[in-house]
C-alpha cells in the first residue's frame, strides 16, 4: 500500500511538471545575458533524422519527408540532463528549442516509467502475480518478435522518404522536383486505396502468413527501387510501397486473430495490441536513430537499404514460427480427400460479400468507421505538424537568440521522439485500464470495456486537435466575439502561451494515438468475422485514404490550420461513431440480461 501511494504521488508531481513548465513559457522574459547559440538548423536535424515532415518550396507538406544538414553538427541530441540549481537552471533549460524539447522528452519518459511502476506495486494481496497462460505467451513471442521487426522496417523508411526522391533527377521527365516527389507520395495511397480490398480478399483465401511474406517481399523491391533514378522504376516501386502498406496493416493483425481463436485464447488480444504497439513506440525511436546513421553512410538510400534486412528478418521468422491460417470457411488445403474443390470456391471470401458483410451488421460499419475517420485525422496531422510547430518555436525562442537575424530551428527529431513517448505513455494506459487482471478484493472485473475506453478517447483527440487547430493562427473574427472563444483566444495570444498550447494539444493527440491503435485491434476482433476480416479491414482504408489525398491536393488553400480542421472534424465523426457503437453494445447487454 506505501508503495502505491508512493507511486501514485510520483506520477502527479510528474504530470503536474508540464503544466508548469507551461507557465515558464509563458511568463518568463528574455535574459539579460544573451543565451548560447542556438545550434539547430532550420532544417531537419543530422543525427536523429526523424522528422515526419518539413516546408517545401510549393507550400505543400511531404508526410514523410526529411532533409538532412550535412555539414551542420548535431542538433537533435537526445541529451536529457537537467542543470540543477532550481528554478532559474530549469528557465535557463527552456531558452533553446532542444533544451524545452529533451525536458519534455524526460518528463514523458519518466512518466510512463512511474506509470508502469504503479501498475506493478497496485496489487493489495498479491492475486495480479498470477502465471501467465503458456498458449497466449508462446502466442504473443511469435506474434510480436514478427510485428516488431515488420514495423521497424517501416518506420526506417519514412524519415527519409522526401529526401530520398528529392534527390533524383528523374531524367527527362517535365517539372520540378517537388512535383515529381508528390506524385510518388500520392501514387501510394492510391496503390492502397485501389488494391487494398483485393489484397485483403487474396490473404483471407491463400492465408494471413502467405500476405505476411509477400509484404516482406512487395516492401523489400519498393526500398530497393530507391536506388534507380528512372522514374517508371520509382512509380513501381511505390506501387508496390502502397500494396505492402494494405498487407502491413492487415495480413499480420488477421493471423494473430485467427491464430488466437484456434488457441482459445482470444481475451488475450487486447493484451497482447497493447503490447505490441507499446513495443512500437520504441521500435520508430530506434528506427529514426537507426535511419540517421544509415544515411550518414549510404545517403538518403541508405535507410532504405538497411530496412531489406529488417524484413527479410521478419519473414525469415514468419516462416519459421507462424502456421497459416485462412478465413473460416475456407480450407487450409486443397488436398483433403474426397472434398469438392467447388465447395472452396464459393466459401472464398469476396469483396462483394464483404459489402454486404458490412451493411448487415451497424457494429461492422461504426467501427470501420471509427477506423477510417481516426486514421484519416492522423495522417492529415502527420502531414502538417512540421509547420504549425515551426512557426510557434520561432515565434517564442527568437527573444532568446543572441543574434536576432538568425532563423530559429525546430528540432523536428526531438519534438517525433517526444510523440512516440507520448504513444507509449497511452498504449500503456490502454494496457492498464482494460486489462482482465483489474479486479477488486471479491474478484469483480474492474477493467474498462473497449467501447468505453475508445469512445473517451476519441473525445479527447477531437478535443486535443481542435485546441491544436485554434492554436495556429488569429481567431477569425466572427469567433473571437464568441465570449469562451474570444477570452481562450485572449489567454494565448502570447508566444509562450501559444507554444505551451500546442505542444500539450499534440502531445495529447499523440497518446490517443497510442490508444487508439491497441483498442481498434480489439474491436476488429470483436466485431469484424474473421470470413472476410482482411477484405473489411481494407475496404475502410479506401475512403481514409480518398481523405487523405483530397486534404492533401488542397494544402495550399487549407493551409496547416484548415487542415488540421478538418481532422478535428472527422475526429468528431468518429467519436460520434463511438457513442453509436457503445449505445448499441448497451442495449445489447440489456437485452440478453
Amino acid at each position: 500500500m506505501r508503495s502505491r501511494t508512493i507511486a501514485t504521488a510520483v506520477t502527479t508531481v510528474l504530470c503536474l511538471w508540464p503544466v508548469a513548465a507551461a507557465s515558464a513559457f509563458a511568463t518568463r522574459s528574455a535574459p539579460m545575458t544573451n543565451p548560447s547559440a542556438i545550434s539547430s538548423s532550420v532544417g531537419p536535424m543530422r543525427r536523429s533524422d526523424v522528422s515526419i515532415g518539413r516546408r517545401t518550396e510549393s507550400g505543400l507538406v511531404g508526410s514523410d519527408a526529411i532533409s538532412r544538414s550535412s555539414g551542420s553538427p548535431s542538433s537533435t541530441s537526445l541529451s536529457l540532463s537537467i542543470p540543477r540549481g532550481g528554478a532559474a537552471a530549469v528557465s535557463e533549460l527552456m531558452t533553446t528549442p532542444n533544451g524545452a524539447f529533451n525536458a519534455a522528452l524526460a518528463v514523458l519518459a519518466a512518466s510512463t516509467a512511474a506509470l508502469k511502476l504503479g501498475n506493478r506495486s497496485d496489487g493489495d494481496g498479491g492475486s495480479d502475480t498470477q502465471a501467465k497462460d503458456p498458449k497466449v505467451k508462446s502466442l504473443q513471442i511469435k506474434f510480436l518478435s514478427v510485428f516488431w521487426l515488420l514495423r521497424m522496417a517501416d518506420w526506417l523508411q519514412g524519415p527519409y522518404f522526401y529526401q530520398v526522391y528529392a534527390s533524383k533527377s528523374f531524367n527527362t521527365a517535365a517539372g520540378s522536383a517537388m512535383t515529381w516527389v508528390s506524385r510518388l507520395f500520392l501514387t501510394g495511397f492510391a496503390s492502397t486505396a485501389v488494391f487494398g480490398p483485393l489484397v485483403g480478399r487474396l490473404c483471407d483465401t491463400y492465408g494471413r502468413k502467405a500476405g505476411t511474406l509477400a509484404f516482406s517481399l512487395l516492401y523489400s523491391l519498393g526500398a530497393m527501387s530507391t536506388r534507380s533514378n528512372l522514374l517508371g522504376v520509382l512509380l513501381l516501386g511505390r506501387v508496390l510501397g502502397g500494396i505492402g502498406t494494405s498487407l502491413l496493416f492487415s495480413a499480420p493483425e488477421a493471423w494473430l486473430v485467427g491464430e488466437a481463436g484456434r488457441e482459445g485464447v482470444e481475451s488475450s488480444l487486447g493484451e497482447t495490441f497493447g503490447l505490441a504497439y507499446a513495443g512500437d513506440s520504441i521500435v520508430a525511436i530506434l528506427a529514426g536513430q537507426i535511419a540517421g546513421l544509415a544515411a550518414a553512410q549510404r545517403g538518403p538510400s541508405g535507410p532504405f537499404e538497411v530496412s531489406v534486412g529488417f524484413l527479410v528478418l521478419g519473414g525469415l521468422l514468419a516462416s519459421l514460427l507462424w502456421r497459416e491460417n485462412v478465413a473460416s470457411g475456407v480450407s487450409e488445403t486443397s488436398s483433403d480427400g474426397d472434398e469438392d474443390s467447388s465447395e472452396d470456391e464459393k466459401s472464398a471470401p469476396t469483396i462483394l460479400d464483404a459489402i454486404k458483410v458490412v451493411r448487415a451488421d451497424p457494429k461492422i460499419m461504426l467501427v470501420g468507421s471509427m477506423q477510417s475517420l481516426f486514421e484519416a485525422a492522423m495522417y492529415i496531422f502527420v502531414l502538417n505538424w512540421p509547420p504549425a510547430v515551426s512557426g510557434v518555436v520561432s515565434s517564442y525562442f527568437a527573444k532568446f537568440a543572441s543574434d536576432s537575424s538568425a532563423a530559429i530551428g525546430t528540432p523536428y527529431g526531438t519534438v517525433f521522439s517526444c510523440f512516440m513517448a507520448c504513444c507509449l505513455l497511452g498504449s500503456t494506459v490502454f494496457g492498464q485500464l482494460t486489462s482482465s487482471s483489474r479486479v477488486d478484493k471479491d474478484g469483480n472485473s474492474k477493467a474498462v470495456s473497449t467501447e468505453s475506453f475508445a469512445l473517451g478517447m476519441l473525445v479527447l483527440a477531437a478535443a486535443a486537435m481542435g485546441t491544436a487547430a485554434m492554436t495556429i493562427g488569429s481567431v477569425p473574427g466572427a469567433l473571437a466575439s464568441l465570449p469562451v472563444i474570444g477570452k481562450l483566444a485572449g489567454l494565448i495570444s502570447s508566444p509562450g502561451a501559444v507554444l505551451s498550447t500546442l505542444m500539450l494539444a499534440l502531445f495529447a493527440f499523440e497518446a490517443c494515438v497510442g490508444m487508439y491503435f491497441p483498442t481498434i485491434g480489439t474491436l476488429r476482433s470483436k466485431y469484424f468475422p474473421d470470413s472476410h476480416r482482411g477484405v473489411v479491414m481494407n475496404l475502410f482504408g479506401i475512403p481514409l485514404n480518398a481523405m487523405v489525398v483530397t486534404v492533401f491536393l488542397s494544402i495550399e488553400r487549407l493551409g496547416a490550420r484548415g487542415a488540421l480542421g478538418v481532422s478535428t472534424a472527422a475526429l468528431s465523426l468518429a467519436a460520434l461513431c463511438g457513442l453509436k457503437l457503445k449505445t448499441l453494445v448497451n442495449k445489447s447487454e440489456e437485452d440478453s440480461s
